[in-house]
């Protein structure tokens, strides 16, 4: 079997819990297709065989934009396995989007459904370094590498890299909500960290749950929610290749029967408001968790209302790859951060460097085992986001006497007005707590003397009227968190621009208001 005291992460998420008697429980499990732990283990170590048979050598690195089927488990942790390092992308991108990422980690393989071979086939002409093109699902691809084919031929006999904790596991690139895409490394001990954290002592996750992650396993939040977390205790994780929509959500909720669902905050918003989806519930829930936005007050306290369960609202970055700041079970506030998540410390910086008091506003860094080795080929980026043994996260917070945090947004959003600081996100939240509105989000603008003020886009509950808006809006605003923040302009729109993760992409609010 191996020795599963290796520091390799495949050995501890997949391997131990052969070796503990879990090998015939279901890992993964999606609408039509089941992978055991022990069927796990065995197709990681044929993937492996496969790669090193393709030339592939430790620390090479595979890019895998896949779907969330039971094959991204078996790609991203046979990689690992060999000690090869796995790049999930987004499988939402353009073509010039994937030849950037391609071309940057110059990786020397690539695993894509046939589906996303027509957007990959052009940047495959700029990314020099691909040596082999592996479909996962489907046909397609002249030369390409038929994946379930490939791993037929090659043996189950167990394999593992001796590789190093502080040795490169995988990759994940940022979501891009403030420019280009930076691929963030992550080591072998980065994933542990994670379940020893957010996952055991604040999500409580047990061997009997059921996880759905309508966040997809591309995205750091859902590689843990969907993957290291279920696997760390001998979970199962119910798997969703297509759109999360309301409709699609709760069917998938009432066929895995889950007992953990981790979402983001759109999504809550729309499983609240569809019509169509007004009578369906999801009995077996325990908890649920946030992350990726802040999540507004009343929509957590409408969630508990209907369903009877907990939001566990939190914060985390691909940088530090999940959870570090949240609210817990028993210790939740609607409209707060929450807490430092037990093995994680927090700070907030003022513009000067030094300590904010309570009730401040200050930037949040973060310290903690799960932070990322850095930026791949960005030195200045690097040096000012891992700085020691801190991350600077980008993120304004104040924080109480209590240690509870709460968000004001982003330090490139906030901005003054008259000389005070304006919260994007306490702005947007006043909007959406009016009854017309669906989502808002808030940006600078210049007034006619060049002055910035807010300005507001906002999306409508489907079947509110526009009419006389504008000024109810404002009022609205001005009677929740003072006069100088109300919105000077408000848009109507049909859709905000969002990262694939769900982030509002407020710099192309910005471009646009200007």
């Amino acid at each position: 079997m191996g020795d599963v005291s290796v520091a390799n992460a495949c050995a501890d998420l997949v391997d131990r819990n052969v070796v503990e008697g879990r090998g015939d429980k279901p890992a993964f499990i999606s609408a039509d297709h089941s992978l055991t732990y022990r069927l796990l283990q065995a197709e990681t170590c044929r993937f492996a065989r496969l790669a090193y048979r393709l030339g592939l050598r430790r620390e090479d690195r595979i890019a895998m934009a896949m779907y969330d089927t039971v094959n991204f488990p078996i790609v991203f942790l046979g990689a690992i396995r060999a000690g090869i390092v796995p790049i999930p992308l987004n499988t939402l991108l353009g073509a010039e989007q994937y030849a950037y990422m391609l071309a940057d980690s110059r990786a020397k393989a690539i695993v894509v459904p046939a589906a996303l071979w027509p957007t990959l086939q052009p940047a495959l002409a700029k990314a020099p370094d691909i040596r082999h093109l592996i479909i996962a699902d489907g046909e397609a691809g002249e030369g390409a590498i038929m994946l379930g084919e490939a791993l037929q031929g090659e043996s189950a006999d167990h394999i593992l890299a001796p590789t190093h904790p502080d040795e490169p596991c995988f990759w994940l690139y940022s979501s891009g909500s403030t420019g280009a895409p930076k691929g963030v490394r992550h080591v072998h001990s980065s994933m542990g960290a994670t379940t020893r954290t957010f996952a055991r002592q604040v999500l409580q996750i047990r061997e009997s749950d059921v996880v759905f992650s309508a966040a997809k396993l591309f995205f750091a939040y859902g590689l843990g929610n969907a993957l290291s977390f279920p696997l760390s205790v001998g979970a199962s994780a119910y798997l969703l290749p297509g759109r999360a929509t309301p409709a699609v959500v709760f069917d998938a909720l009432e066929k895995s029967r889950a007992t953990i669902f981790c979402g983001v905050p759109t999504l809550f918003a729309a499983m609240l408001h569809d019509r169509g989806q007004a009578d369906r519930s999801a009995p077996e829930l325990r908890i649920c968790t946030s992350a990726g936005e802040a999540l507004p007050e009343h929509i957590g306290k409408a969630w508990r209302a209907r369903f009877g369960v907990d939001i566990l609202d939190g914060v985390g970055s691909t940088e530090m790859l999940h959870i570090f700041l949240a609210n817990a079970p028993g210790d939740i506030v609607y409209g707060t951060s929450g807490k430092a998540v037990p093995g994680y410390e927090l700070r907030l910086l003022d513009e000067a460097m030094q300590p904010t008091r309570d009730g401040e506003i200050g930037e949040l860094y973060v310290r903690g085992e799960s932070a990322g080795d850095g930026y791949w080929n960005q030195r200045a980026k690097s040096r000012a986001t891992f700085q020691g043994e801190w991350t600077r996260t980008g993120d304004k917070f104040t924080r109480d006497a209590d240690g509870r945090y709460t968000y004001c947004g982003r330090a490139d959003d906030m901005f003054k007005v008259s000389g005070v600081w304006v919260s994007p996100f306490e702005v947007e939240t006043a909007l959406a707590g009016h009854p017309a509105v669906l989502e808002a989000a808030v940006v600078p603008a210049e007034d006619a003397d060049r002055l910035l003020k807010p300005k507001a886009f906002i999306v409508l509950k489907e079947g509110a009227s526009s009419q006389g808006l504008d000024e109810a809006l404002k009022a609205h605003v001005k009677a929740s968190i003072g006069a100088w923040q109300y919105p000077r302009w408000i848009e109507i729109v049909d859709a905000l621009p969002k990262t694939a993760t769900g982030k509002i992409q407020r710099f192309k609010l910005r471009e646009r208001g200007q």
